[in-house]
């Protein structure tokens, strides 16, 4: 099955945040609880259990373009080689074929490896419910789609040249982006896309070549290779790090441990462990008897 993802545009991002109010209907998520006000318009500082995406705004001065302000959409970037699903010690994640990396809240205990394992910290953790939450990327959806064989990538044509209201060209019938996220399907400025991976970065390629002429020299694409290639990929007008994004996102060094070297013998270590435990507390006794044991009391030089 060919891979999908959501390709998202940045800079065509105008921080409506109908995306955000998309996924909390999909997932018939609550409100929250309201943040103070900390000077910056971000309605959250970051994802919660309930909040499964958020649009960050970051300034930022250019040499060239002066003063940015820059949006960009926030969410799970289901990896093609999740660290959450490698960490997790009760296999509460998997991979969709078509890319989307699944939490099941039915296997999960709440240890949240998977939260310090993940170099965004995505998943969080829902303490009412001693489980942890993140974007599904809308699978159901999607899924609902590949099944009926109805699902198609939205938008069909004319993105990101579409009409000028910054919808799809004419002709592109909106119903079919049904089986697409909700977010997807709510972006009124065009800056997401959702379907086949290579036609889309194909089409993030050319978007980023007129970035360029248009003066944003390290405009790039950020998801293309990182952690095995991400299936939610962005068109940035500047580097990954001004976004607050890590250039290079790698799995912790403790994490890695575990992962590599603690987990795969872990079945073993618990009865080490515990025949340690018990030779060093026989031992300890015989030790002790033995210097309680004076020449005068019948032992023996």
């Amino acid at each position: 099955m060919a891979k999908l993802i959501k390709l998202i545009d940045t800079s065509r991002c105008t921080a409506c945040r109908g995306c955000q109010v998309a996924c909390k209907n999909w997932n018939r998520n609550p409100a929250g609880k309201i943040e103070r006000f900390k000077g910056n318009y971000q309605t959250r500082k970051d994802t919660n259990a309930v909040t499964y995406t958020i649009v960050k705004m970051d300034e930022y001065v250019d040499p060239v373009n002066g003063l940015q302000w820059l949006f960009r959409k926030h969410q799970c970037m289901h990896c093609e080689d999740p660290a959450c699903m490698d960490v997790c010690p009760r296999q509460a994640y998997s991979k969709t074929d078509w890319g989307a990396t699944i939490h099941d809240p039915d296997r999960c205990i709440g240890c949240q490896y998977c939260t310090y394992a993940c170099p965004w910290h995505v998943p969080k953790y829902f303490k009412k419910e001693d489980i942890v939450t993140k974007c599904t990327l809308c699978a159901d959806r999607v899924q609902a789609g590949l099944d009926k064989g109805s699902f198609k990538d939205y938008p069909l044509e004319g993105w990101p040249e579409g009409g000028t209201d910054g919808f799809p060209a004419s002709g592109t019938p909106r119903e079919l982006a049904t089986y697409v996220p909700a977010c997807v399907k709510t972006c009124p400025a065009g800056a997401l896309a959702f379907g086949d991976r290579d036609k889309l970065m194909a089409r993030a390629e050319a978007r980023v070549a007129k970035l360029v002429e248009e003066g944003y020299r390290d405009a790039n694409i950020y998801g293309r290779s990182e952690m095995g290639g991400l299936s939610v990929v962005y068109i940035l007008s500047f580097k990954p790090e001004v976004y607050g994004l890590p250039a290079d996102p790698k799995v912790p060094g403790q994490i890695a441990a575990w992962k590599n070297i603690i987990q795969p013998y872990f079945g073993w270590l618990i009865p080490l462990a515990l025949g340690a435990s018990a030779l060093s507390f026989v031992t300890t006794r015989l030790l002790k008897k033995a210097e309680e044991i004076s020449p005068e009391e019948g032992g023996n030089e």
